[in-house]
């Protein structure tokens, strides 16, 4: 059984809306709403069709597809610059240190700050593999194959980004970071609030969040043990992307309160490692496993297959030929699994 990654096409709305209905809340980029998964697809459409690499807002979406089905069974997505037609927020973890010579004693205090510090950082994000199918390194692939889209489109992204990890959720679909800070200002439960910003943006978070620092000292318990915790299902993502070189540096979601991770973006495993070379022959002898790609834009397509070097080009094995539909003297990108 083959599957491989490719852009979404507006017919994918019905298997996008079924998985966004698994999620279990706190998924802003995947939300159970067809119409905001319309206005995604139509985004996407219109990012995949543009010709010129001028600096833009942009989103990505691509799909996990069985070749042999057609069946989509997961979702990732690509952001190219954030925060440039509304503020990209997030609270930064900081402390501050005062003494007191008085009391001879030294206080750190440890802070949340209101900010916009990661504004025109790329993002990937929206990852969600179908529970029917985690297993066989399908997460690995869906993940991985946002990177060679990068390096295969450089120009379109920024030279940061960033990935951020749902934080904490009670078995009520609440958030104890929620229930401990914002949802004091905004009147409304996380559920409803993650709702609303998954459907209509950041903007309300502008309008009506303190923008003073809050010292975690006045949190409640259980929102201060969630800051920079991500949910138990993103364990796993965390340390992919702690092996692609991102780290956490402090930067928390401002409705869950999880882990926002950076990097450089040429210093992303994966992109820093990823190899262009002509297909050589295609037959079945065999090979080392590797993500491998090609297609520009609307053409993009990324699998898991065995490559092998084979003089000044490579060697593909036969289905995985077919699962990026190319033929010798192709064009192809590829990086080592690992």
């Amino acid at each position: 059984m083959t599957h491989v990654i490719r852009p979404a096409r507006p017919g994918d709305l019905k298997h996008l809306y079924e998985m966004a209905k698994l999620t279990g809340g706190g998924f802003t980029n995947l939300p159970p709403d067809r119409d905001a998964l319309q206005a995604k697809l139509d985004r996407s459409e219109e990012a995949f069709t543009r010709t010129d690499d001028a600096f833009a807002e942009e989103l990505f979406v691509l799909v996990l597809e069985n070749v042999d089905t057609g069946e989509v069974r997961g979702t990732c997505q690509l952001f190219t610059h954030v925060g440039q037609k509304h503020p990209f927020y997030s609270y930064r973890l900081g402390t501050l240190t005062q003494h007191s010579r008085e009391l001879a004693r030294t206080f750190r205090a440890e802070m949340l700050t209101l900010t916009t510090d990661l504004e025109g950082a790329s993002e990937v994000g929206g990852l969600f593999l179908h529970p029917g199918e985690r297993a066989g390194g399908l997460g690995m692939l869906l993940a991985r194959s946002r990177y060679l889209f990068i390096r295969m489109h450089r120009a379109r992204f920024a030279d940061r980004i960033l990935a951020e990890l749902r934080g904490v959720i009670d078995e009520a679909g609440g958030s104890p970071f929620w229930d401990g800070l914002a949802g004091r200002f905004f009147g409304m439960n996380f559920q409803d609030a993650d709702q609303f910003n998954a459907t209509n943006g950041h903007q309300f978070i502008a309008d009506l969040m303190p923008k003073h620092p809050i010292y975690t000292a006045m949190l409640t318990d259980g929102a201060r043990a969630a800051i920079g915790l991500p949910h138990p299902s993103g364990r796993a993502a965390m340390r992919m992307l702690e092996r692609e070189g991102f780290r956490y540096a402090n930067y928390v979601d401002i409705f869950d309160g999880g882990p926002t991770m950076t990097a450089m973006t040429d210093q992303v495993r994966s992109i820093r490692d990823a190899r262009e070379q002509r297909v050589a022959a295609i037959d079945e002898d065999g090979g080392d496993e590797a993500l491998v790609a090609t297609g520009n834009m609307q053409g993009f397509r990324c699998t898991v297959g065995l490559v092998r070097e084979a003089g000044d080009g490579i060697v593909l094995a036969r289905d995985t030929a077919r699962a990026l539909r190319v033929a010798e003297d192709a064009r192809v990108w590829h990086v080592g699994r690992w």
